[in-house]
């Protein structure tokens, strides 16, 4: 009898260190009303997010605390979550630093060093986001001036190519370093677009990647492309918001698709499960622009996912989810982001 208890007690416990194996990261641009909608909110639409998770108990978190914690297959917070703010806009210290230090959560800016280099207007200058960094923000790397990192310059081999972004992201890090002290090795995409070379290069540099495709992180979830919700514009409407804060990561054990950045215009992407704790019929993917997308399990623990049509020029993506079972509201959430040559 007390081996049952015992067994029951252990299983229950390896339950619930799933349940807080995971968590959500939001992704902002610009707290403004005068700024393009698409990547904007108002300061009362972001004070009204934040509002929402403290009054529902979520566990804000310093990125690269919640990161390292994944890592190590460390728990967290039932509830956990992080803020990150991606460009460095000066509205961020004016708009959005107060309300943060308000509610006192931590978030992370990635910053494009030469732009605040080259003191353009529209960017924080070194000394705001020092003043930052002392009440608390993350300062962490967006690439030096927001290029396409994956792109080839005309007539640049590949071996050029990986110097030239070695470059751009090594010394980025450095000069946020040496201005800010931090070297969290943290590098959100450039407009979110990666490939498979960019990917191998940035963990070569031992560098976490991180995108602008929706969906939830976890232990899991491949570290040199992981998810965060937009939250601006179209996505910042509170009651969507609540959805996707509550939802949760896949089991992936791997993803086979060609590249991310193709010239295939309905390019199949293959799920490796590591376990199916969802009903698969329950199973759907969005294509974007097209509805659902062509779904077929190849097996109990892999299915392919595949555009009905042909995708415009530019990015797409295919958005998976599925009910978690049990729990009511909440979402199993994966995406893969394309761009389409």
């Amino acid at each position: 009898m007390a081996k049952k208890i015992l067994h029951l007690l252990s299983a229950l416990l390896l339950i619930n260190m799933k349940c807080v194996s995971a968590a959500v990261i939001l992704q902002y641009h610009h707290v403004s009303e005068k700024l393009p909608a698409v990547t904007s909110l108002s300061a009362e639409q972001f004070r009204a997010h934040l509002n929402y998770l403290k009054e529902s108990q979520f566990e804000v978190l310093p990125l690269d605390e919640l990161l390292e914690s994944l890592r190590k297959g460390d728990t967290l917070p039932t509830k956990a979550v992080a803020i990150t703010f991606d460009d460095g806009y000066d509205n961020n210290i004016e708009q959005a630093a107060p309300i943060l230090e308000e509610f006192n959560f931590p978030y992370t800016i990635f910053v494009n060093p030469k732009l605040i280099d080259e003191q353009q207007s529209y960017v924080m200058t070194w000394s705001q986001l020092r003043q930052l960094a002392s009440q608390g923000a993350l300062i962490a790397n967006h690439s030096a001036k927001h290029d396409y990192l994956h792109k080839r310059l005309q007539g640049e081999n590949l071996e050029q190519w990986k110097v030239r972004i070695s470059h751009d992201i090594s010394w980025s890090e450095q000069r946020i370093k040496e201005e800010v002290g931090h070297n969290a090795k943290l590098l959100a995409y450039p407009y979110g677009e990666f490939n498979h070379d960019l990917k191998e290069l940035v963990t070569s540099l031992g560098f976490i990647g991180i995108g602008q495709h929706s969906g939830a992180v976890g232990v899991d979830s491949d570290f040199t492309r992981l998810p965060r919700f937009p939250a601006s514009g179209v996505y910042s409407d509170l009651n969507t918001l609540k959805v996707k804060l509550n939802s949760k990561p896949f089991a992936i054990a791997d993803l086979n698709y060609a590249d991310s950045v193709t010239d295939n215009q309905q390019p199949t992407l293959v799920i490796n499960f590591k376990e199916v704790n969802f009903n698969p019929k329950q199973f759907t993917c969005y294509i974007s622009g097209q509805g659902k997308g062509n779904v077929e399990w190849l097996d109990d623990k892999q299915v392919s996912v595949e555009a009905v049509k042909a995708l415009p020029k530019g990015r797409s993506r295919y958005n998976c989810t599925a009910p978690a079972a049990g729990e009511s509201g909440q979402f199993f959430w994966f995406s893969q982001p394309w761009v389409i040559n």
